[in-house]
């Protein structure tokens, strides 16, 4: 098969603390977004330090969710007739998802690390993802999303647990056997929706969009070929869906104490009779070498196939993928596009990429070596210095950043999924709905490539802003900060609380320095001015916008002199605290409505 040898060269690294932009950033990235004092206390850190806080490698399982009929769990007892209906207990497991993100339950002393977890989490579902409407199944949408979380933080856990053995167990998953109609591929009758979609989307791809020559033959795919195609869809033919969900993993535990597996698809006919599974000889292009793919004699039976050589021939056919550099160099453009930035040039492909690819290879394809190398390179932040390098503050948030990013910065708590479950998936699914309001339909990606903004070429995260969503987004902040809103939501931002709680007085009582203090944790992008060039790494913002927000911050129902004094009094003798709220929810409304505040 002719696998390359890859040469272990890390990334370089940044030197010296992050200080607050970078930390900000880091945060935000790895996260779903941080608070003021979790930005704070990241900036005094070395990014090797940071990262090693990050990943933690001892997180606590989530809790079950739970059926607000029964208050039980049924993604392991099943469901019955006293559970809530499917289509409910489907909207159960996204907003138990939201919960997760949103850390409800962690220790603090864990908080950052489990939304660094989950981020990685969501970031699995965008690049093997899967869409609600087709896999109709909670349990099969909860074990997918397990499976997810227990390759998540893969470099401490044994061999076994990295992104190649991952993509063989994707391969037998019930939502994804669901999803691309493997539970349909038969010898004989093959379906190739998942062997199509799992070397052009989840492997090996087509190469780097926009560089590549025109293909001249019909079924070239410059990586792979239909006759590839024809010839994965054959080894993976002959497995269904378990709907019992008693057809178990050898290996993944779906829980820390071990005691149970995690449930996958089950091959047709039986375990010693795969009588489904195409048995015949897979041939595959010159892109493969030429290799060939057949069962193992020593696992066939009497009557041909079992399921040991149908699973043996998917590790062969991953193996086989995998030997191809090009396959990890794919992979690390996903994650390079999620978590950096959409444009990949052929320089960063051929410099960046291709370290990156390379820490993937020699770390056994586990994805946390390659992130943890990314989050503490130079590269990652190489635009804290100016406003020149669209890396840094150049992602639009998606929605889910956008609304889970906010509630983390200001503390907003949801109801407790264990005793108030009811409120709890009340409120998640206000907020899913608000999610699709603002572009995203949460697990319901427009096609089986997933969410556009991951990898629609060439407009990417673009994808996110129009005239209406754009609209929704400063409504979703407005709802949130302002107290007299018609349609007030469930959850609210104290702004008058969280300065009092984040923001020395010194600081909270003149009105440029708040505005430059917030604009710190707030903002993305800073320019290093006049203010106060010693301050840390441009922890500024440029006169115009500091007058901008000036002007939202200080109008008040009377005329006032001097607005900044009267600000300073007011602040100082809180007798007219309605004015002062007034003042600070209009200041917020304008900083978190910014354009900046969209970019991350």
């Amino acid at each position: 098969m002719g696998v390359e040898l890859f040469i272990d060269m890390p990334l370089p690294t940044l030197n010296g603390t992050l200080g607050y932009k970078r930390a900000a950033h880091l945060l935000h990235r790895a996260t779903f977004g941080p608070t003021k004092l979790q930005i704070d206390s990241f900036a005094s850190l070395t990014a090797n330090q940071a990262v090693t806080l990050l990943f933690q490698s001892t997180l606590p399982d989530p809790q079950l969710p739970l059926d607000t009929e029964t208050g039980a769990e049924w993604v392991l007892t099943g469901t019955s007739d006293a559970n809530s209906g499917e289509s409910d207990l489907q909207e159960f497991f996204k907003g138990w998802f939201i919960g997760q993100i949103l850390g409800i339950g962690i220790p603090p002393a864990n908080s950052l690390a489990y939304a660094t977890r989950e981020k990685i989490v969501f970031f699995l579902h965008t690049a093997l993802t899967t869409i609600q409407s087709k896999v109709d199944n909670s349990r099969s949408l909860y074990f997918q999303n397990q499976l997810f979380r227990k390759f998540a933080f893969d470099k401490m856990l044994s061999p076994e647990y990295n992104y190649k053995e991952l993509t063989k167990k994707i391969s037998v998953d019930n939502a994804m056997l669901r999803l691309l109609d493997g539970n349909l591929n038969v010898a004989g009758s093959v379906n190739e929706n998942y062997g199509r979609e799992l070397l052009e989307l989840f492997s090996i791809g087509r190469g780097l969009e926009g560089t590549l020559p025109p293909t001249t033959l019909p079924g070239d795919y410059f990586n792979f070929t239909e006759q590839d195609v024809r010839a994965a869809a054959k080894v993976l033919s002959g497995w269904e869906l378990d709907t019992t969900f008693s057809t178990l993993d050898s290996t993944v535990d779906l829980d820390l104490a071990a005691t149970i597996k995690l449930p996958r698809g089950k091959v047709r006919g039986s375990v010693t009779n795969a009588n489904a599974h195409d048995n015949s000889v897979k041939q595959f292009s010159d892109r493969f070498n030429n290799a060939t793919i057949q069962p193992d004699p020593l696992l066939l039976s009497g009557t041909g196939a079992t399921e040991a050589s149908a699973l043996d021939e998917i590790s062969q056919l991953i193996e086989l993928i995998y030997s191809k550099p090009e396959t990890a160099r794919n992979i690390c453009r996903r994650m390079y596009r999620f978590f950096v930035y959409h444009e990949i040039t052929q320089t960063i492909d051929d410099t960046i990429i291709a370290e990156m690819a390379n820490t993937f290879a020699t770390n056994g394809y586990k994805i946390q070596p390659v992130l943890e190398d990314l989050f503490q390179s130079q590269h990652f932040y190489d635009a804290a210095a100016g406003v020149g390098d669209d890396n840094f503050g150049g992602i639009i948030k998606s929605p889910l950043d956008l609304m889970m990013g906010t509630f983390r910065l200001f503390g907003i708590q949801l109801p407790d999924p264990v005793t108030e479950a009811g409120a709890f998936y009340e409120t998640t699914g206000e907020l899913i709905r608000g999610l699709e309001s603002l572009g995203m339909n949460f697990y319901e990606p427009f096609d089986v490539a997933g969410y556009d903004a991951y990898h629609q070429y060439p407009i990417y995260h673009r994808s996110w802003i129009s005239t209406n969503y754009l609209t929704r987004r400063y409504e979703f902040i407005r709802n949130l900060v302002s107290a007299n809103q018609m349609n007030p939501g469930m959850l609210k931002v104290d702004v008058v609380a969280f300065v009092q709680d984040n923001i020395s007085n010194a600081i909270a009582s003149d009105a440029r320095s708040l505005i430059i203090e917030l604009a710190k944790y707030f903002l993305p992008q800073a320019e290093n001015l006049t203010f106060d060039p010693a301050a840390d790494d441009n922890a500024g913002i440029t006169a115009e916008r500091l007058n901008y927000f000036l002007t939202a911050f200080l109008k008040s129902p009377q005329i006032d002199a001097d607005p900044e004094g009267a600000w300073t009094f007011r602040w100082n003798n809180p007798v007219d605290m309605e004015v002062v709220k007034g003042q600070l929810e209009s200041l917020f409304n304008a900083m978190l409505q910014s354009p900046e505040y969209q970019l991350y």
